[in-house]
């Protein structure tokens, strides 16, 4: 990191050779502005020199009146760029924008376009911020939409929006832990294609994830006010970006969200009525009373304080618990005190006497340098699993409390995580259902939810009895020792057909068996709670589908087609296409990477799926991309 001294000292040195450097940049933009001059059609493929011609295209064609629908939905200059990504990823689709109906082709969806007649509906996508990823990379619309009905004296804002748009193709893919703001310069961003993460790239550009370096990922991102733009380009003050402020804004925004549903008692209720859940972490706490006897505990994000009762009951000296919604701390305060355990002044014997034993902290974990001595902690304690394991990237705030204020050889509970994968048969999408309702063929309706379930992972229960192959895992975390940046990872399976399976039973001995169908994979997860640390009594916290169900389900991630599957050596035919009826695959190995993602605390998913048959052969499928949010 360039020392700030010597930012300076360059600055004065930039200064001298300004207007060479303008003059380039100038002449750069030229260049920019003329290849960029055809202005793509957000449902054909015609190309206008001007927004104006192109807007009015889409109104008189197409029936879709840009500036009509920017001012009744009151959409300020983000919101219009949102609104631009969300039609054309329709579009692409084939799905009308308006009403959402699904055509079979371009030409059908041309035909059926339609004046637009509830905004509201509409509003509620836009209020979707994956939208801000630009849907088709290099989208000269994106930063010239405003710039026709904009007189010279806006000619600044313009400039700003254009440097917006830059800056979001540059910042491709952000994730910024919660509190971490660190300077960045453009050097951050200048990687070797040698640096970056092999792995797929999405279908298409809504996600922008191609070729992802790993310093990209889970980075801490901000701009200090005179860093000039990643290519090194001078600015003049009032017409720099601050892309640091976007993003801030929108980090705020998330945990904002983030803490505020989770000042939801019906939340809370349904975390401690699992019982699954409870019973691990009670476990835990009251069953080691070498571990928790006398020990200061620091809970991170504590709730309702239902693990510091537990700890504090459990004969810690010291419970700190850290909520960072308001009102979930009022009401842990309140709950600690009206079991006689909130840590206080005693009344009768003077300032330096106190009663109880938990204190609760508001806020943040990141923020509690100066409330907690560094390394003074025996037990870190938290509940902090979301969905897949990862979602809400909560993990990094563990982390982060270990790394500061955790003694050495100090306990964390849990203190693994382990996710596991496994492929899932029919029973476990919602084709059965459709396809007899109160005797009627509803089944066009499950043919929608499984490619839309194709898209985007779904959080549900699923029978054990729908699970069609074996378990693997996919990885392991060992909360002591792992690096932050070890939550971002990509990794490769190989799943096989059970064997106890209906389809399968005497496989070995049964060359034509029916084939299992193997509809897509579920992902669960489990937290141990190790000898390492509970000497007296571990536990298992999990979230399988052979076990009793928890409030966090488990995650399915659907295939595009469904992959036939045997065991032992079924008569394939060489005609036949691997994991079909005529070929099925003896086998299905799979590279599934799990990264956080751009929007603050959702996960994205890719999924590389090729089916082997018993001969060799193999066909792969195109990856997949889904987007936990």
């Amino acid at each position: 990191m360039e020392d700030p001294v010597d930012r300076e000292f360059n600055d004065d040195e930039e200064e001298e050779d300004q207007d060479e450097d303008w003059g380039d940049w100038g002449a750069d933009d030229n260049e920019e502005e003329e290849s960029d001059s055809d202005f793509l059609c957000l449902f054909c493929d015609s190309k206008y020199s001007s927004c104006d011609a192109l807007f009015e295209h889409c109104s008189s064609i197409h029936h879709f009146d840009f500036l009509s629908t920017r001012e009744t939905l009151s959409l300020d200059f983000y919101g219009s760029f949102k609104l631009i990504n969300f039609v054309r990823s329709r579009v692409a689709e084939n799905r009308c924008w308006s009403c959402g109906l699904v055509c079979q082709s371009n030409q059908d969806l041309q035909t059926h376009l339609h004046e637009t007649a509830d905004f509201e509906e509409i509003k509620l996508h836009l209020d979707d911020d994956k939208y801000l990823n630009p849907f088709m990379q290099e989208d000269p619309l994106l930063y010239s939409f405003g710039h026709d009905e904009e007189g010279e004296d806006d000619d600044a804002t313009s400039l700003e929006k254009g440097e917006i748009m830059r800056d979001l193709r540059e910042f491709r893919e952000i994730c910024i832990d919660d509190g971490d703001i660190i300077d960045a310069l453009a050097s951050d961003f200048d990687t070797s294609n040698e640096d970056r993460r092999e792995g797929a790239s999405a279908s298409n550009g809504y996600y922008g994830m191609e070729n992802i370096s790993e310093k990209e990922i889970g980075s801490c991102i901000a701009a200090k006010e005179h860093v000039g733009s990643f290519k090194g380009k001078p600015k003049d003050k009032h017409l720099r970006v601050s892309f640091a402020n976007v993003v801030s804004k929108e980090i705020k925004n998330a945990n904002e969200n983030y803490f505020g549903a989770y000042s939801s008692f019906g939340i809370h209720r349904e975390m401690i009525s699992d019982k699954v859940r409870m019973d691990a972490y009670r476990q835990a706490i009251l069953n080691n009373p070498s571990l928790m006897n006398g020990a200061t505990v620091l809970d991170v994000g504590c709730g309702t304080g239902i693990l510091s009762l537990f700890a504090a009951q459990a004969g810690a000296s010291r419970v700190i618990a850290v909520e960072a919604s308001e009102k979930m701390a009022s009401v842990a305060t309140q709950v600690a005190k009206d079991n006689g355990l909130l840590w206080s002044a005693s009344p009768n014997a003077g300032n330096n006497h106190y009663t109880g034993v938990i204190k609760v902290v508001q806020g943040m974990v990141e923020e509690l340098d100066k409330s907690i001595e560094s390394h003074s902690i025996d037990v870190l304690l938290s509940e902090w699993m979301g969905y897949c394991l990862l979602y809400e990237s909560m993990l990094s705030s563990v982390l982060f409390a270990r790394d500061h204020w955790l003694k050495p050889g100090g306990a964390i509970l849990p203190d693994t995580a382990t996710i596991f994968v496994a492929g899932f048969g029919r029973g476990g999408t919602s084709i059965p259902f459709w396809e007899n309702v109160y005797g009627f063929n509803m089944s066009c309706v499950a043919k929608e939810l499984v490619e839309d379930a194709a898209q985007t992972p779904i959080v549900d229960i699923v029978d054990s009895h729908d699970i069609v192959t074996d378990a693997a895992v996919l990885q392991t975390f060992d909360l002591v020792t792992m690096k932050p940046e070890e939550m971002d990872f990509t990794a490769s399976i190989r799943l096989q057909p059970k064997l106890d399976g209906p389809a399968n039973t005497n496989a070995s001995m049964d060359l034509e068996q029916k084939p299992t169908w193997c509809h897509g994979v579920v992902l669960w997860f489990e937290t141990g709670f190790t000898s390492r640390f509970c000497r007296e009594t571990s536990t298992i916290l999990s979230t399988s589908p052979f076990t009793p169900k928890t409030h966090w389900s488990q995650t399915i991630l659907t295939f595009r087609e469904p992959i036939a599957m045997a065991a032992g050596k079924p008569n394939a035919k060489k005609s036949g296409g691997v994991g079909t009826d005529a070929c099925p695959a003896s086998s299905i190995h799979l590279r599934i990477s799990i990264i956080r993602a751009a929007q603050h605390r959702s996960i994205d998913i890719s999924l590389e799926t090729t089916g082997i048959a018993c001969d060799g052969r193999k066909h792969s499928w195109p990856v997949q991309i889904f987007n936990l949010s």
